[in-house]
Formats: C-alpha cells, structure tokens, sequence
C-alpha cells in the first residue's frame, strides 16, 4: 500500500499511532484550516460520524440506530447541548471535523467549517463507528486500500435497502466501497468481521446492482475509486446512512459531519476489535 495522503503528517513523528497525542495534532490541524478528508489520518485513532438534533427527536435518532446497528452503530451520545464527548474529552464537537452540514427540513442549508453559531442548548450529538477505523486493519492484514493509494475520498452510494424505521426517522441505508482483489476478500471479511462497532464486515461483495447502485463511477458521497484488474467491489455498511434519513425524515433542523470528514477521537481502535 502507497503511504497515506497526509497520515504521517498529521500522527506526527514523535507520537506513537493511534495515541491520543497524535490524535489531539489531527484535530489541531483541523482547526487551523485542514478540510481534507479524514482517510489515512491519525492512523489508529477511532473515527466517527457525527449527528446532532433537538431533544426531541433524540429518542427516535436513537433507536433508529439501535435498529439499524450495521450503518449506525453508536460509540457515544451526548447530553442536550454538550459541546465535548467522553470519545475525546478535550475536544470540541463544533469546531474540530474538517467540515460540518446543516440541514433544515431535509434540506441541506450550508456546509461550514465550524458550526459554534448554529449551536443550540437542546442538541442531542450522536457519535456513529467509522469504516475508516478498521481500514488500518485491513492494510495491516496486507488488503489495500485504493480511495487512499489514489488520494480519494471514499466512495459512498445511496442503496435500495431500505432501514427499519424508529418513530419519524426512516430512510435507505448508504455504503462505503472498497476494491479489493478477489483473493483478499475473504481476509476482508474476517478482518472488518471483529470489528461491529464501526460496521463490521460487509453487507455486500459483487454486483452493485443487486443493492441499486446503478454506476460505481458516480458515487452519491466522496469520489469514485478505481477498480484494478482482479478487484472486486466491496461493500460496508455506512455512517452516512443518518443523513440520508434526514433527508427522508425531514426533522426541522440537524447538524452532521461532511461525509469522508470524520471526527477523530482519543480512542484506540484495538479498543473495538472483538476476538
């Protein structure tokens, strides 16, 4: 595997991987101005997918996501208001993902760096796994990973499967894709198999039709990655499924992350692996 985009960079050299040092300096270079996705960064440290809403969709948010734990498993849920998460203490939910989306009625209104203005005393933040915090994994385990080989942000489609639906949230499930050679997508499955916290192994292998994506190469999220001779499309559940229940739901107002521009946390991800 090509070394990550920025990885190393962001770890920094005297930091040992997936420490909450190299962690905290990911985080800094967001807040100093770093939008890029997070893929290959902070090697080691846990990444999540972010959802605020009021209080009073909180409870349906939750068990959408107890329902559907494959795309929305949860690492953690924040008092109404808080702005930190007990993932990384020292952090601040409104300032330290390279990049946020604010929906109103289902609509997205605006795509900003931060969001300390839009806050508000009743939200509710859900912290959701991420597919990015086995990725580590699966290149240790000799699997490659082309979206960063190839400088991209994962590929992220819209499927036909439909979740089951909690109180007013409802919506399909999204994926993240993967090629991954033939060869290597039983050491896939295995190896995203211990980890159900950030999705898991597959939902998916193979004919993308099958799921209702009808072209890899427009993907709904991130950027298309290429395929190599011999790989096969794979398919993880995704994070970003909340966010197309928002747009199916329409609550009145929600706050998420930029998809592909995760929250960096202070945990480890040898801490979610199961045996």
């Amino acid at each position: 595997m090509n070394s990550p985009p920025r990885g190393a960079g962001w770890a920094g050299t005297a930091d040992p991987a997936g420490s909450p040092a190299s962690a905290a300096a990911a985080r800094a270079a967001v807040r100093a101005g770093d939008r890029a996705p997070t893929a290959g960064v902070a090697p080691g440290s846990t990444q999540a997918n972010l959802i605020s809403v009021p209080r009073d969709w909180a409870y349906d948010v939750l068990l959408f996501c107890q329902r559907n734990p494959k795309p929305c498993p949860v690492l953690d849920v924040t008092d109404a208001g808080a702005v930190s998460t007990v993932l990384a203490p020292d952090a601040d939910l409104r300032t330290d993902l390279p990049a946020y989306r604010v929906w109103e009625h289902g609509e997205l209104a605006d795509e900003p760096s931060e969001v300390t203005s839009l806050w508000r005393k009743d939200l509710v933040t859900f912290l959701i796994g991420c597919s990015f915090t086995f990725e580590w994994a699966l290149a240790g385990a000799g699997v490659p990973l082309r979206h960063i080989e190839q400088s991209r942000n994962v590929a992220m489609y819209v499927t036909d499967v439909p979740c089951r639906p909690a109180g007013g949230m409802h919506g399909p499930m999204v994926v993240s894709m993967r090629p991954v050679p033939e060869e290597s997508v039983e050491t896939a499955v295995r190896v995203t198999g211990r980890m159900p916290a950030v999705h898991g192994a597959p939902v998916h292998t193979g004919d993308p039709a099958r799921i209702g994506i009808r072209n890899l190469d427009e993907p709904d999220f991130g950027d298309p990655t290429e395929l190599r001779p011999g790989d096969v499309p794979v398919f993880w559940a995704c994070g970003v499924t909340p966010q197309a229940a928002v747009v199916s739901s329409r609550p009145p107002f929600a706050i998420t992350h930029s998809p592909g521009r995760m929250f960096i946390t202070d945990v480890r991800d040898e801490e979610y692996a199961v045996p």
